[in-house]
């Protein structure tokens, strides 16, 4: 039986490492037969034999609410529920951070003894970074141990083994606002590509006998008449049939001059038409149509990873155990070792080690890094079709535009030769 295919819509991921551990537990589920998260797109694209789509939300809402509990799940036609989700997840969480920041200020400067200052210290503990602790006591029940969760409630709760409240508190706080401005990053990142997908068609109006009916690009088939009207963009690929008309090429084409559209002429979806009716027969479906492949490259492009990014995901498996290893050793080798090490500053050494090395920087970093590179080209009105091809252009050293600013092959050739007097060819 063939496996059915659905996409769904993640609402709240903005963590390129939580994207990697949904697909993961989702490809995990009984009845799954392949998953693939696109962190660019925020989607999730499930594929299960003998399974309605109703079944496949439900599971998957179920296994990324264990994973993730800020993410939720909706179909690709559902409307976002609640707003905007980044939005209120945002203010939440300023207000937290807040209101822990003043109640860590407040004990640090006001000395009301030992019993209350740690009572201060520790509910601002638990309003900054309860909820990492306590997705790092989820992990360690579900025997996903080793992420940054565990390392960063290992060593804040270590701080406040050995007293040092302040340090504590306050390197969940810094770790909190870090994953604040990530997530400002992807925000702003997705909104320049959504921008730049405004080349999308919501609809197309199609010739039948009983007049014409607006309808979904998709609904149309190849050889069927659309009409389009001024001021419209051209939905599908296909061949004017009747009228004439300006249309503006520049999104597809970056050529900023409009182009005529005569009875005979090909046009491309995509194109805008600007002052006359045209009668366009369809040459292809819309999912055969340049912008919607052109589209699917924008969107899928987190699919297609440069090296880098695919040499981090599998460094990523290694690296949390390895440090957690490195510190447990950095913390009891050197007491038993050294006879005049002291066990209380060599505990506060791989508690140190342990927030140093916490792998969001490292492991989330490049991923993050190369996505934002995506959202700024597209903000400046590149598209870029993955971050393989963002590597690539490391490697360029120049590049030779024409004085429409459109970029072609750099395949030159010899087209003719003119030798001057006294010269043969």
């Amino acid at each position: 039986m063939k496996a059915a295919k659905r996409e769904f819509v993640l609402d709240g991921l903005d963590c390129s490492n939580c994207a990697k551990k949904i697909e993961n537990g989702v490809k995990s589920i009984d009845g799954v037969d392949g998953c693939d998260v696109n962190f660019a797109a925020s989607t999730i694209t499930v594929s299960a034999g003998g399974k309605d789509e109703q079944w496949m939300k439900d599971e998957v809402a179920k296994k990324v609410k264990t994973i993730d509990p800020h993410v939720t799940v909706r179909s690709k036609h559902d409307k976002k529920t609640g707003g905007d989700v980044y939005r209120k997840k945002l203010r939440m969480m300023m207000a937290r951070l807040a209101a822990g920041a003043i109640l860590a200020a407040i004990a640090y400067f006001v000395h009301a003894g030992a019993v209350l200052e740690f009572l201060l210290f520790f509910t601002s503990y638990l309003i900054i970074g309860g909820d990492i602790a306590a997705r790092a006591a989820k992990n360690i029940v579900r025997g996903q141990v080793f992420d940054e969760h565990f390392l960063m409630a290992l060593a804040t709760i270590g701080a406040f083994i050995i007293h040092q409240y302040p340090e504590g508190v306050a390197v969940m706080l810094f770790y909190q606002i870090g994953e604040l401005f990530q997530g400002a990053a992807v925000n702003r990142s997705r909104k320049s590509i959504s921008a730049l997908l405004d080349i999308r068609p919501e609809y197309a109006n199609l010739k039948t006998e009983e007049g014409i009916t607006a309808v979904s690009p998709q609904e149309v088939k190849a050889g069927q008449v659309i009409v389009v009207n001024p001021g419209e963009r051209i939905p599908l690929d296909g061949k004017v049939l009747s009228g004439s008309s300006m249309v503006d090429t520049s999104a597809l084409t970056g050529e900023s001059v409009p182009k005529k559209a005569a009875p005979g002429q090909d046009v491309m979806a995509g194109f805008m038409n600007q002052n006359g009716v045209l009668h366009i027969e369809t040459s292809k479906g819309y999912e055969d149509s340049a912008v919607s492949k052109i589209l699917d490259l924008v969107e899928n492009a987190g699919s297609r990873k440069a090296k880098t990014e695919n040499f981090i995901t599998k460094f990523a498996k290694y690296y949390t155990p390895a440090v957690v290893i490195v510190a447990v050793l950095l913390a009891f080798l050197p007491p038993l070792l050294v006879p005049s090490a002291a066990l209380s500053d060599w505990v506060y050494r791989a508690l140190i080690f342990l927030v140093i090395s916490c792998p969001c920087a490292l492991v989330v970093s490049i991923p993050l890094g190369f996505f934002g590179g995506i959202g700024a080209a597209s903000k400046a009105g590149v598209l870029v079709k993955g971050s393989n091809y963002l590597e690539a252009l490391n490697q360029v050293a120049y590049a030779v535009f024409d004085k429409t600013g459109t970029l072609t092959k750099g395949n030159f050739a010899v087209t003719d030769i003119k030798p001057a007097e006294g010269f043969t060819k």
